[in-house]
């Protein structure tokens, strides 16, 4: 059986990939969303919860049982160690979930992930495509978004890659300083992409 063709998407946070993934639908792709998976592996109960759980405290759990994100994400924003480790645990739970969700695709799909690098699935992808933004920008959509401070926002852009890292390791890249200038931005890649995938060996 042939393989499914995969497209990384990754980027800064605050660089509006969610928003590129939205294009690539649009275009006729399957994406399939990381932070949907991520939900998934974290379910109560599951084994994802019970690793993450027992290393960064039963305190990142309700009295429920189920997963307090935003006690989570203070301790795993905290420092790149912190950050590091929480992907260390839960990066192979979405993988295993990634390779369910592919056997349901023909041809190609996205794959919309933030830690795309971070979580070492960018080596199974023939395509990677990233979004950057100045970090001034990327601030003001982070506080904007999700309803933090300046100082926690500073703390998740300080947790990820640099944009550096982004544009040595990605075969596409899409700026978005400029909200208006993003659809055709990525109207104008979203063929590329399509043509580099008819010409990759990865």
């Amino acid at each position: 059986m042939k393989r499914v063709k995969l497209i990384g998407l990754t980027g800064q946070t605050g660089s509006g990939k969610s928003t590129v993934a939205g294009y690539f639908e649009q275009s006729g792709f399957a994406v399939i969303n990381a932070d949907a998976l991520v939900k998934r592996v974290y379910e109560k109960g599951g084994s994802c919860l019970a690793a993450v759980s027992a290393n960064f405290g039963e305190d990142i759990l309700n009295p429920d049982g189920t997963l307090n994100r935003p006690a989570l994400a203070k301790k795993a924003f905290a420092s790149k160690e912190a950050t590091r480790a929480l992907n260390e645990l839960v990066h192979p739970f979405v993988l295993r979930e990634l390779l369910k969700d592919l056997k349901n695709v023909k041809g190609c799909a996205v794959f919309d992930a933030p830690q795309l690098f971070e979580s070492g699935i960018d080596v199974l992808c023939d395509v990677i495509v990233s979004v950057v933004a100045d970090e001034e920008v990327r601030l003001k959509r982070i506080i904007s978004r999700d309803g933090i401070d300046e100082a926690q926002a500073r703390e998740r852009i300080n947790a990820q890659l640099s944009e550096g890292f982004f544009r040595s390791n990605s075969d596409f890249i899409i700026e978005n300083n400029t909200e208006g200038d993003l659809e055709n931005t990525a109207l104008k890649v979203i063929p590329l992409v399509s043509e580099a995938l008819k010409n990759s060996s990865r």
